[in-house]
């Protein structure tokens, strides 16, 4: 069982609306929704996106009973719009974050991704992998440096071969929902940029180890050569430093590993 959140800030200017309707599309049609929810946090998207929403709220596959639709009235980042979604899990629920720009070319991967925790249950995150992402096992930098590690596994159990990397990009994310109970809700300096890397950091902190599931294929469909795209960027580039301190602060002791996402309850 779990529960997938999905963060969308469509707006005319940035054209992603498209993108939003083929991850839509994708999720219909690869996800077993007797199984899994799906939460959507509408950051003040347009129009367009907002029709969307609608239709895969009334279609016959995604119900009503599995599609939980949150809307904003402001685009609140990427961290926080997740937290929402996080505040809705249920106990032994694993969460799945996911960007609103993927298409996912196999059926049953998120049981794929539950296999991997459910297997080894010390894996704090596991993820799908863009094709872009630096990390790999022959990378002569430790930094993006990967290990092929194949699970544990009893007589007749199918093999899993997992890629192990200290620092996970979330663009398919799956938090185990023990991890979860130990660190709490994502972190990050502003809306955009580092709150995989902390994610990452505070599973490492807290005893987990972190990997990729590499025989999915995943499709970015977003080439992030756009305007919006570097907006992303530079409001990034302005949170680096306060990343770095929290980084710091996380390693050292300075900061708690639970982060209550800033909610009262």
């Amino acid at each position: 069982m779990a529960l997938l959140i999905m963060a969308c800030y469509d707006t005319e200017e940035n054209g992603r609306s498209e993108y939003t309707w083929e991850t839509m599309c994708s999720l219909r049609d690869t996800v077993n929704w007797g199984k899994h929810r799906l939460c959507v946090v509408d950051n003040d998207c347009c129009q367009a996106t907002k029709d969307i929403f609608k239709d895969f709220r009334l279609a016959s596959v995604i119900t009503r009973t599995t599609f939980t639709l949150i809307t904003l009235s402001e685009n609140i980042g990427t961290a926080k719009a997740v937290n929402l979604g996080l505040k809705l899990r249920m106990h032994g629920e694993h969460c799945i974050k996911l960007d609103n720009d993927i298409v996912i070319h196999r059926s049953g991967w998120v049981d794929e991704l539950e296999a991997v925790i459910e297997r080894d249950n010390t894996i704090g995150i596991t993820a799908l992998k863009r094709k872009d992402l630096a990390q790999h096992p022959d990378n002569p930098d430790l930094t993006f440096k990967s290990e092929l590690v194949m699970l544990p596994h009893e007589a007749g159990q199918k093999w899993i071969v997992v890629e192990k990397s200290r620092d996970i990009m979330g663009t398919c994310t799956m938090f185990n929902y023990r991890l979860l109970d130990k660190i709490g809700y994502m972190h990050q300096p502003g809306k955009y940029g580092f709150d995989d890397q902390l994610m990452a950091l505070r599973s490492l902190l807290a005893g987990f180890w972190n990997c990729f599931l590499p025989h999915i294929d995943l499709d970015h469909i977003d080439s992030g050569q756009n305007d919006y795209s570097e907006v992303k960027r530079q409001q990034a580039n302005e949170v680096w430093y306060e990343y770095q301190s929290m980084h710091n602060d996380y390693v050292e002791g300075r900061l708690p590993l639970y982060y209550d996402g800033g909610f009262d309850d």
